[in-house]
């Protein structure tokens, strides 16, 4: 006897929908708790990867174009001209293009390539690209692969709706992408395909750059062109190109999807707008270099398998300070290809993570109350027969070549300290920088006792001596005993020398590192030209004044610029009462930071050494006020749209229920305290007072010249937005839990 389905009752409707609203209640069914849900339950069902198939040695590089690859499929002086050009900064032949262009299309085709893209670098900071087909119709039904020589060298995407700061106009479309053979072509897979991507420069159909990679190359051949004539005083003249280098720290944070979507802040401004902090956060300190959760290092794993194609050269893994923290290292590269790999490594991050459930964010501060992420640029030169120019080695006060490179770096970040705030002041990094977690906003540099006591019998009168490494013993006979430095490194400075390299903390981790390096590539290329112009001075050819020239110099720079040398706590007060005291800028805020980029003494600077006209850095000045503005407007909105349509009626319900729990227990006891119920309606009312205020203050904002308004969103709006948010955490910690409509702090850095 087959069952029949009846029409649903009255009397069942009703049930069912009581039932439901019940389950409501009680927080079953709530988004939040179905979130909760969805994520204590996950089960990963992404194929598991057979890291045994292929050795992670075979693996590498395997999608690059590179120097292997174009030596096996390029004639032989082809590839000569090539190598010349990403080696030694030679012109490039246009010549070679078809060669090349035909050995890329068929190296392509071979993974599976049906389309190649030129990749470029906006001033957006994100990554663009265009992609274009090797298929061509033959004309009698049929089809053929091309891809010329020209196709290679340049493409032509709109140029009109990437930000110019005014250096084209909306209806002025034009815009060039051109070659760039220093950094390698590669292929991008996809489960449907692959792309043959090809790094390019971005510029207008005037030659002005309208990217971020188009100014490091200038900057990096004018540090090559300064750096060559210290080389030569001190006898090296083979002309080996000397490059900018660079290896960036990528801190970044994982959250499960099924919380991500369920947090409009984080799906549109990349940080949290509320949250209360947890009861736990990051103060036991067990989640720094703490066990990899399993689901973290499935990612992890794959991410580097990624990469790894690539032929990016990751090297580190590990967990950050706060909870669901984490950071990826590679080693260094040229600092022309580490800004492109970088922008691959957050692309890979993100991509991954989806393929696991998770949202990889690289906000800066996406979390109140736990540390925030950056992105260290540890950054040096060198060249191929001199090798690491910052590299001191064991006696630094007889190597007299690497302490002119030294202090040239020293003068540059004391002289250009307000253009270096400048360049990593963003509305993300404002969140971040100067807390007890990143360097200050004060730019000061880290010496290190070794180097601080070459400096100081320089200044008075020569080096003699350097402090020796010394043995650390631990008192366990089968520990050995281990090589002892002979200083301590100090993570408060913004700019510490770290052994071989200075360490740029300061770097937002949502941030490209391209402006970071332009900036230090041209100051010290500034700093260089000043100290070789002294030292050419001074001896006139005569190699045998070269010592007390060099000495003259040394004692100068060190007596004139040490005010920029700290080796202590960067957090304390105190430093930042001493920095004040030694001339040192404090910019808290970018509204405080980017005027630096306004400034005559900065435009002399990147128009000097070509890296910038005056045009191309005023656009970016313009850019990045406008891109600040942008983010607070969003922010604010948001600000207002959550506590509007979100936590106030929530808050109303809750409200509504303990005024009528109180009136139903007043009936039995009329001195129930009402404490509770006074304490929610006086919340709820400065909740409605503190969005009013915050809607007045961005009404304010919307007629102001640009200057104008990246202050008042800097002073008005966003302390608004905080008071709407203290509000709004408080009544977290008190409206009942199943009513809150937004994940906790607790639920999305701790439920993986």
């Amino acid at each position: 006897m087959s069952a029949t389905l009846e029409p649903k009752s009255k009397f069942n409707g009703d049930a069912a929908s009581n039932a439901s609203k019940r389950k409501q209640t009680n927080g079953f069914g709530s988004p939040r708790q179905q979130a909760i849900a969805a994520v204590t339950s996950y089960q990963n069902n992404t194929p598991t990867l057979d890291f045994s198939e292929v050795s992670a040695s075979e693996l590498y590089g395997s999608n690059v174009f590179s120097k292997k690859v174009m030596k096996a499929r390029l004639p032989k002086v082809v590839y000569k001209s090539l190598i010349a050009t990403i080696e030694s900064g030679k012109k490039l032949d246009p010549a070679v293009a078809d060669v090349v262009a035909s050995a890329m299309k068929d190296w392509a085709i071979s993974k599976g390539a049906t389309h190649y893209a030129h990749v470029f670098y906006p001033l957006t900071g994100a990554t663009a690209e265009k992609h274009d087909s090797f298929i061509t119709p033959d004309g009698e039904g049929n089809a053929i692969t091309e891809f010329s020589g020209s196709q290679l060298i340049q493409g032509e995407p709109d140029g009109s709706s990437f930000p110019s700061g005014g250096i084209r106009a909306t209806f002025e479309a034009r815009g060039y992408t051109i070659w760039d053979v220093t950094s390698p072509a590669y292929i991008l897979e996809n489960p449907n395909g692959t792309t043959l991507c090809i790094p390019t420069a971005f510029v207008s159909w005037t030659g002005e750059a309208l990217d971020k990679k188009t100014p490091v190359l200038r900057s990096m051949q004018a540090l090559n062109t300064q750096a060559q004539r210290i080389l030569k005083l001190f006898g090296h003249t083979d002309g080996a190109f000397v490059a900018s280098t660079a290896g960036p720290e990528q801190e970044y944070f994982l959250v499960d999807r099924n919380f991500y979507f369920n947090r409009p802040d984080l799906l549109f401004a990349g940080r949290t707008l509320f949250g209360a902090k947890p009861p736990k956060g990051q103060q036991f300190e067990d989640h720094y270099f703490g066990a990899i959760p399993e689901r973290v290092l499935a990612f992890m794993l794959e991410v580097d398998r990624e990469l790894f194609k690539l032929g990016i050269p990751v090297k580190t893994r590990h967990n950050e300070v706060a909870p669901g923290q984490y950071e990826i290292a590679p080693l260094f590269e040229s600092a022309n290809l580490a800004t492109d790999h970088q922008q691959l490594i957050m692309i890979t991050l993100k991509r991954i993570a989806e393929k696991y459930g998770m949202a990889c964010l690289t906000h800066e501060k996406p979390f109140a109350g736990v540390n925030g992420s950056g992105k260290h640029v540890n950054w040096s030169m060198g060249s191929s027969s001199q090798g690491n120019l910052l590299y001191p080695g064991d006696t630094p006060h007889d190597n007299a070549q690497f302490l002119v490179f030294c202090a040239a770096v020293i003068r540059a970040v004391h002289i250009y300290q307000g253009l270096l705030r400048s360049v990593v002041a963003t509305a993300g990094n404002d969140h971040r920088l100067g807390a007890n977690e990143a360097p200050p906003a004060i730019i000061s540099i880290f010496l290190g006792d070794l180097l601080t006591d070459v400096f100081e019998q320089i200044k008075k009168g020569g080096a003699k001596s350097s402090l020796a490494k010394s043995t650390l013993t631990v008192g366990v006979d089968v520990l050995p005993p281990l090589p002892k430095d002979a200083g301590d490194r100090n993570r408060t400075s913004p700019f510490a020398f770290t052994g071989n390299r200075f360490e740029f903390r300061a770097v937002g981790a949502n941030q490209s590192i391209a402006g970071p390096l332009v900036a230090m590539n041209t100051i010290v290329a500034e700093s260089l030209d000043f100290c070789a112009t002294q030292l050419e001075a001074a001896t006139k050819g005569d190699a045998s004044k070269l010592h007390g020239a060099v000495q003259t110099l040394l004692t100068e720079i060190i007596n004139k610029h040490s005010a920029i040398i700290f080796n202590g706590n960067g957090y304390s007060e105190e430093w930042h009462a001493e920095a004040g005291t030694r001339g040192l800028l404090n910019r808290k805020t970018t509204a405080d930071a980017l005027p630096a980029l306004g400034e005559k003494a900065v435009e002399e600077l990147f128009s000097k050494y070509s890296v910038l006209s005056p045009r191309e850095l005023s656009s970016r000045y313009h850019i990045y006020q406008e891109q600040y503005c942008l983010t607070v407007e969003v922010e604010a909105k948001l600000t207002l749209s959550m506590a509007k349509t979100s936590i106030f009626p929530a808050c109303m319900r809750y409200l509504n229920e303990l005024a009528s729990t109180y009136s139903n227990l007043r009936a039995f006891d009329t001195q129930f305290d009402a404490e509770p119920l006074e304490e929610v309606a006086s919340l709820v009312k400065s909740l409605q007072g503190a969005v009013s205020k915050l809607e007045e203050a961005l009404h304010e904002a919307e007629d102001k010249e640009l200057e104008t308004k990246v202050k008042h969103l800097c002073d008005a709006v966003l302390p608004a937005m905080l008071t709407v948010r203290q509000c709004a955490d408080e009544l977290e910690g008190i409206v009942a839990d199943d009513l809150w409509p937004l994940p906790k702090y607790q639920e999305m850095l701790f439920i993986k």
